[in-house]
């Protein structure tokens, strides 16, 4: 069977130019150094407010900082990163991430800090990622060639899983070495590493932006880029099928890895040692598929590899919802099969986006997953709080990995989005009001 990824490059889209690999890993590399950067931040302010406040409130509203910018903007954001150039607006978005880093900097180390100083730090931060995400992005499809967009998301995921795994601690042993804001000045530097390749390598553009700098096109307004990319997204039921069950499985998911402190303390009398083994395992996995991933490259169907990794992580979280209290090694199992089939879930469906959404439109369709997904997160928790609470923890995981298996089980058998690789819509005409 040939696991090789079909080439099926839209005709509209670019080829990548040959030699295409040392320029995009080198800036692939430096925003390596930035995402560390930022985990090291998130660490030492996370710990800050809770050494200060001990209030699960103020690490909630903190985290609600830090998503609503995606949440609120990002479908409005969207539309400016297909209008302007990506490789500014990367740019910009680090630099200002590193100049808002280096306010709390000067706060902490003057002693002025107060807690609604960082709420706000972490709203612009998550304003220049709101931004810069999609930016990414949406470039990597117009430098890395089609075939090898798979692999290049599989790196990504394992990129996560060796941050998951190494960033809390080495945030804690610089913690123990120097001040909180020693730890935020070195978000300054990685910041730089990332910042100075975009300034020599240039990123090609999205045809429709190159064709309207060079007079060849019709430039539009902001608003008609913007219903546009809603009525591309409308206008292609494959597509908006996909979104949506990305949605209702982050609404289904998201609630097992906030209630997991929870599972291990109640269901297996566990304390922090235990919880820290479970979200080890869970990165070693995440680590493995992500190397097993960008090595294979998944089925030829994309979508094949997505749902059977959906179906894996449902498997994993009834598994975690069903271990009994006296075999703590099924919990860790779980969520060891749960950090590989992340990777099988979550790469070949970015790579589906990446490969068959316009170009001219990836920074809209993009954010509007972003921010749906995202939206997702504090809505399902306000859900599976209370009814954790009143029927038991291990619900959540029984009915909603279940759940989970059931939703990719019915979209499989929709023709729309098992063969959204296979019809790709034509791109809308933003004149057209």
């Amino acid at each position: 069977m040939d696991t090789t990824p079909e080439s099926t490059l839209p005709p509209s889209t670019p080829t990548p130019p040959r030699g295409w690999a040392p320029k995009f890993f080198t800036i692939w590399t430096g925003q390596v150094f930035s995402l560390i950067g930022s985990a090291l931040v998130q660490f030492a302010l996370v710990w800050w407010l809770t050494q200060q406040t001990g209030s699960a409130t103020i690490l909630a509203t903190a985290t609600l900082a830090a998503l609503l910018p995606q949440i609120v903007l990002g479908p409005f954001v969207g539309a400016l990163v297909d209008r302007w150039n990506r490789r500014l607006i990367m740019i910009v978005a680090d630099t200002s991430i590193a100049v808002a880093t280096g306010v709390l900097i000067f706060l902490f180390a003057s002693g002025l800090i107060q807690i609604w100083h960082i709420y706000v730090i972490l709203f612009i931060r998550s304003l220049g990622g709101a931004f810069h995400h999609p930016a990414m992005t949406a470039s990597t499809s117009l430098m890395v060639p089609h075939e090898h967009l798979t692999r290049i998301a599989g790196l990504n995921q394992l990129l996560q899983g060796f941050l998951s795994i190494f960033a809390p601690p080495l945030g804690a042993l610089l913690l123990s070495l120097m001040p909180t804001q020693g730890v935020l000045a070195i978000d300054i530097v990685t910041a730089a590493v990332a910042v100075l390749p975009l300034l020599f390598i240039p990123i090609p553009q999205p045809p429709r932006q190159v064709a309207q700098s060079s007079g060849t096109a019709e430039k539009t307004s902001y608003w008609q880029d913007l219903r546009a990319g809603f009525r591309y997204v409308m206008g292609w039921p494959g597509l908006l099928g996909v979104i949506l069950m990305a949605m209702l499985l982050n609404f289904l998911l998201s609630p097992s890895s906030a209630l997991l402190p929870l599972l291990v303390m109640q269901e297996f009398k566990g304390g922090a040692p235990e919880l820290a083994w479970v979200e080890s395992v869970f990165g070693v996995g995440v680590i493995l598929g992500g190397l097993v991933l960008s090595t294979w490259g998944g089925f030829k169907r994309r979508i094949v590899t997505s749902f059977m990794g959906i179906i894996g992580i449902g498997v994993g979280v009834i598994l975690a919802g069903l271990a009994p209290a006296n075999m703590f090694w099924l919990l860790l199992a779980a969520h060891f099969i749960v950090g590989v089939t992340q990777v099988f879930a979550n790469g070949p469906l970015g790579a589906i986006f990446q490969s068959t959404i316009e170009p001219d439109y990836q920074g809209r369709v993009l954010s509007l997953v972003n921010a749906g997904a995202t939206a997702m997160m504090p809505l399902s928790l306000l859900v599976a709080g209370p009814i954790s609470d009143w029927l038991g923890v291990r619900i959540w995981y029984v009915v909603g990995g279940s759940l989970c298996i059931l939703a990719t089980l019915v979209a499989a058998n929709i023709p729309a989005i098992m063969n959204i690789e296979q019809n790709k819509q034509p791109a809308a005409d933003p004149t057209n009001e």
